[in-house]
C-alpha cells in the first residue's frame, strides 16, 4: 500500500520554472538587455575603433566652433578684448537685445534688408533648383543612346568651386562686356538697352541664377536614383488602365518622390540661407558690397561684425539666424513626418 505525497501546486496551476543550468541567477528582461547590448559592444568593437577619429574629427569641426560661438555671444568681444577671447567681459543677453533693438548697433544695421532678401532669394532659389532637377530627372531617366555621358555631363556644373562660379559669372554679368547682356541685347535683342545687373533692383536675379545653376546637379542625381526605385510595373499597369503621363506622374512619381523632396527641401533652403561663397566672390573678390537687393543675411553678419570688429554682437546675430533655422527644420518635420515614416 502506496502512500501519495501531496503536491505543493494544486492541480491546473503552472509549476513555476526553475532557472536552467549555466543561467545566471536573476536574469530577466533588463539583465537580457544589458547582456545583449555587452555581447554588441564586444562583437563591433573593431568598427567602433574604425568610426572613432572620424566621429571625434566632426566633433571638433562642428560641435566645438558652435559652442564657442554661442559663448562668444555672452561675451563684450570686440576688437579691445580680441585677445582674452573667451575670457571676456561677460554681458549676458545684453548682445541680443542691442541686435534686436538697438538701431544704433553697427550690426543690426541692414539686417532687415538682408532678411528680406534672403527670404526671396531663399524660395526662389529652392523653388528653381527642386523644378530644374527633378525635370532634368524625369528626361535622363530613360534609354537612349549616350546616356552615361550626358548624365556625366550634367553634374559639371556641381563639380566647379563655388568661389570660382561666383568669379566667373561677374565677368558674365557686366554690362559691357560681359555675355549675358551680349545675348540678350545683341544677338537675341530681347532688350532695347544693356541693363546693369550687379547694381539696383536686378542684382537679386544676378546673385539667384549663378546659385541655381550650380545647386540643382545634385539635386538632379539624387532625384535620378529614386525615380530608379519605382517598379516600371507601376507605370504599365497604369497606362493598360488608360492613364495618360500627365495621371502617372502626379498619381505615381510624385507621391512616390516625397521622401527625396522633403529632404532635397530641407537641404535647399538651409544652403540658400546660408549661401556666402557665390554673393560674396561677385562683388569685389569678397571685399565688396552687393548693395540694396544683393546683400543676404550671412554676408552682412561677416561684413557688419568684421569691419567692425564687434565679434560679440556678430555671435549673437548669428545665433539668432540659427535658432530661427531650427524653427524651420521644426515646421519642416512635423509637415513631412508621416511621408518620411521618421520614428
Amino acid at each position: 500500500m502506496s502512500t501519495s505525497v501531496p503536491s505543493p501546486h494544486p492541480a491546473g496551476r503552472a509549476r513555476p520554472a526553475l532557472p536552467s543550468a549555466g543561467a545566471p541567477a536573476g536574469r530577466g528582461p533588463a539583465g537580457d538587455a544589458r547582456h545583449r547590448r555587452a555581447g554588441s559592444w564586444r562583437n563591433n568593437r573593431l568598427a567602433y575603433a574604425m568610426v572613432a577619429p572620424a566621429f571625434l574629427f566632426m566633433l571638433m569641426v562642428h560641435l566645438v566652433p558652435m559652442l564657442q560661438g554661442i559663448a562668444m555671444s555672452f561675451l563684450q568681444l570686440n576688437q579691445f578684448t580680441l585677445r582674452r577671447f573667451l575670457r571676456a567681459p561677460f554681458l549676458g543677453l545684453a548682445n541680443y537685445r542691442s541686435v534686436l533693438f538697438d538701431p544704433e548697433n553697427p550690426v543690426r544695421a541692414g539686417l532687415a534688408i538682408a532678411a528680406r532678401n534672403t527670404a526671396i532669394f531663399s524660395a526662389v532659389v529652392t523653388l528653381l533648383v527642386l523644378a530644374t532637377g527633378l525635370g532634368v530627372a524625369l528626361l535622363m531617366n530613360r534609354n537612349f543612346r549616350g546616356r552615361a555621358l550626358v548624365r556625366t555631363l550634367m553634374l559639371l556644373p556641381w563639380v566647379v568651386p563655388s568661389y570660382v562660379v561666383g568669379i566667373l559669372w561677374s565677368f558674365m554679368w557686366h554690362r559691357d562686356t560681359g555675355i549675358i547682356n551680349r545675348i540678350l541685347v545683341d544677338w537675341l535683342h530681347l532688350l532695347p538697352e544693356k541693363p546693369f545687373w550687379l547694381m539696383g533692383p536686378n542684382t537679386i536675379w544676378a546673385i539667384i541664377l549663378p546659385t541655381v545653376w550650380r545647386s540643382w546637379p545634385y539635386v538632379f542625381i539624387v532625384f535620378l536614383a529614386a525615380l530608379q526605385t519605382i517598379p516600371g510595373e507601376l507605370y504599365e499597369a497604369a497606362a493598360i488602365d488608360g492613364a495618360g503621363p500627365w495621371r502617372r506622374f502626379r498619381h505615381i512619381t510624385l507621391p512616390l518622390l516625397r521622401p527625396a523632396i522633403a529632404i532635397q527641401l530641407l537641404f535647399q533652403i538651409i544652403q540658400s540661407v546660408y549661401a556666402f561663397n557665390i554673393v560674396v566672390m561677385m562683388f569685389g573678390n569678397g571685399s565688396g558690397y552687393a548693395g540694396e537687393w544683393g546683400d543676404l543675411l550671412m554676408i552682412a553678419i561677416q561684413r557688419q561684425s568684421f569691419q567692425s570688429w564687434l565679434f560679440g554682437y556678430g555671435a549673437a546675430a548669428s545665433v539668432l539666424l540659427m535658432l530661427a533655422m531650427m524653427g524651420v527644420v521644426a515646421l519642416w518635420y512635423r509637415i513631412f513626418r508621416q511621408e518620411l515614416i521618421i520614428r
